[in-house]
């Protein structure tokens, strides 16, 4: 027998009271000057290879690869590595793609426009709680893009919640979070695979995630990026539509 009081006014799920925010941002390693040479001198070889020739050898060999692997890695520290693209989308309005060819000197500026984007909408839309959406959205881009405020001296608008956790309900949702809890991360395009929704790259017709931006980007495809970027704004929605059954399977 259940015990639900039928006139409790407990909502589980948003309302249309919610101004949902999807976020996303896509990162490019350090191009700052010296970084890549710091990273190599605290690069050293495995400490199981001892003798001298070996240690050489691994040098002129293995060296290069293992640097190039730790300066890429700088996408995912925001005191070193740079926002290239920012993707937003309110409610059900297509997602509005932030970004320059120029993105290097262009990243404050990006940062202010998004921010502003945000700002504005929240500010006209008072009485509507902002619920921030997104894939992996407390741990990454939320402290990617704090970190690069920070660093850049660009102050975000205070609608933002970067203090917020996964489990925040009034502040954001985290699809990552809320399908395999804290402790067990999932792929988007794992749970758009499952869930029948277009997967990553259909809408450059390339497969590209993550870890192929750099590569677009360093190509002069940034663009591509930012339609991709656009796209993973879509799949999230579709995920989040989804979990919370706006939209049925």
């Amino acid at each position: 027998m259940s015990s639900r009081n039928p006139n409790s006014k407990t909502k589980i799920f948003p309302t249309e009271e919610t101004m949902e925010i999807y976020l996303d941002i896509e990162t490019c390693p350090s191009q700052l000057s010296g970084v890549r040479e710091q990273i190599a001198k605290g690069v050293s070889c495995p400490g199981n290879i001892t003798k001298a020739e070996s240690i050489a050898t691994w040098e002129a060999e293995k060296k290069p690869a293992a640097v190039e692997e730790a300066w890429r890695k700088t996408s995912f520290d925001g005191a070193l590595g740079h926002v290239a693209v920012i993707g937003l989308a309110f409610n059900g309005e297509e997602p509005l793609m932030i970004w320059s060819p120029e993105w290097v000197d262009r990243e404050a500026d990006m940062l202010r426009e998004a921010f502003d984007a945000i700002h504005e909408r929240c500010s006209v839309n008072l009485g509507d709680r902002p619920l921030f959406i997104g894939h992996n959205i407390v741990e990454f881009d939320f402290r990617f893009l704090f970190q690069r405020a920070v660093m850049l001296g660009v102050k975000p608008t205070p609608f933002i919640p970067f203090s917020a956790k996964p489990w925040d309900d009034a502040k954001v949702f985290d699809t990552m979070a809320r399908w395999g809890g804290v402790k067990n991360p999932v792929k988007l395009d794992k749970l758009v695979g499952a869930m029948g929704l277009q997967q990553k790259g259909s809408e450059i017709g390339e497969e590209i995630d993550g870890s192929l931006v750099w590569d677009f980007v360093k190509a002069g495809r940034i663009a591509e990026v930012a339609k991709y970027c656009g796209g993973d704004i879509e799949r999230t929605r579709g995920v989040y539509r989804r979990m919370t059954f706006a939209e049925a399977a």
